[in-house]
């Protein structure tokens, strides 16, 4: 149930290692601790700007190989970060996905779950393809929204 090469070079893994890139920034982390890093995502769908990808900081290819202690934390991460979207965007509501094997459309070797803020007739399941990276500027306007709320509400 492992599809990563073995010469697999992390994107994640190579960030948290200290390589920043435009597409991995540490202006676009929003809440991190010693199990995992919460970022604002570099890829935007059309109409969901600003959703939220959260990773364990320790190299875990999918949730077959994630162990219950840390699954656990990134699902009370999940939450809050929900919660956050849900009260600093202008959203009506969130969805999560967790993406396991290529059949299940995992295209980046390290467990990740997205949180999408949602609005009426968005279409987030049918613009799967309408996706394009954005400037870390445009990034920085919502990683700051959830700071400041993670700020205000002592996490």
């Amino acid at each position: 149930m492992n599809h990563e090469p073995i010469d697999y070079l992390c994107p994640f893994c190579d960030w948290l290692g200290g390589n920043e890139t435009e597409y991995k920034r540490n202006d676009d982390i929003v809440l991190q601790d010693e199990h995992i890093t919460a970022f604002i995502s570099p890829k935007w769908w059309v109409n969901n700007p600003g959703h939220v990808i959260i990773i364990p900081n320790r190299h875990v290819e999918n949730i077959y190989d994630i162990d219950d202690a840390l699954l656990k934390h990134v699902a009370v991460t999940t939450k809050r970060i929900a919660i956050a979207i849900r009260s600093t965007y202008d959203c009506t509501g969130t969805s999560t996905r967790q993406h396991n094997e290529p059949d299940g459309n995992q295209d980046v070797w390290h467990f990740h779950t997205h949180v999408f803020p949602r609005h009426p007739g968005d279409m987030l399941y049918q613009n799967h393809d309408n996706k394009a990276f954005v400037p870390p500027a445009d990034r920085r306007l919502y990683a700051a929204r959830l700071r400041r709320y993670f700020a205000d509400h002592n996490a």
